[in-house]
């Protein structure tokens, strides 16, 4: 599997804007945020989409929301609400095919979203 600019960054091989990281999973800041906060968790292990999950993952995922739960509370928009989103495949805007959680929060989400 050719590597993706999340393996990149979990290599060290380019930079980030690191908030958060453990065995397990990284965290940045979003370069193209979506709101004043907008972090990526994402899995230390490839897995292209949510359609390529299996059972032995149910526990990363939850780790990954676990996370976004905590950096909500951190970064101070836990009270007044964020939005946590996977997109999966292009069609859903999908564009680094390696798992990764958006944690958008820190302004008015309004429904439906795009």
């Amino acid at each position: 599997m050719a590597e993706t600019l999340f393996t990149k960054i979990i290599n060290r091989q380019i930079p980030a804007d690191i908030v958060f990281e453990d065995n397990d999973l990284i965290a940045i800041n979003d370069i193209n945020p979506q709101a004043p906060v907008h972090i990526l968790i994402i899995p230390k292990k490839v897995i292209p989409t949510i359609n390529d999950l299996t059972e032995a993952d149910m526990p990363l995922i939850g780790k990954m929301v676990f996370l976004a739960k905590k950096l909500a509370y951190e970064k101070g928009i836990s009270s007044d609400g964020y939005r946590l989103v996977y997109n999966v495949n292009e069609g859903a805007g999908q564009t680094i095919f390696h798992l990764h959680l958006h944690l958008i929060g820190g302004r008015k989400m309004n429904w439906p979203p795009g």
